[in-house]
């Protein structure tokens, strides 16, 4: 058994990837998991900066937001690469990121 089958992917990432009334996701396992590992690696790779950035508990939905915006922009500018996140995928980074900080959770609209 490779360690690839051993990583649990969250539901709330496999939801990115499946359509409403649909229990299939559109694209396969190991895609799927290989999007969940960069967004997971992205949100990690993000806390210490997220910290550095929220001197004081007011600043946390600012920072969540300047770092949604930095990612938007990376997906927008190349929406074709895909090393870069998708906009489902960056909200969810976000979400991800805020719960590894014990941060409220960012509201998105939509």
């Amino acid at each position: 058994m490779s360690i690839d089958n051993q990583i649990d992917i969250p539901p709330s990432f496999i939801a990115l990837y499946l359509k409403p009334g649909r229990e299939r996701p559109t694209a396969p396992h190991e895609e799927i998991l290989a999007r969940y590992e960069l967004c997971e690696d992205m949100a990690s790779m993000l806390v210490e900066h997220a910290r550095e950035l929220a001197f004081d508990e007011d600043m946390e939905q600012k920072v969540l937001r300047q770092c949604h915006e930095g990612l938007l922009a990376n997906s927008l500018s190349d929406p074709s690469n895909l090393s870069v996140l998708t906009i489902q995928e960056s909200v969810w980074v976000i979400h991800r990121l805020a719960e590894l900080l014990e941060w409220k959770p960012l509201a998105f609209e939509g």
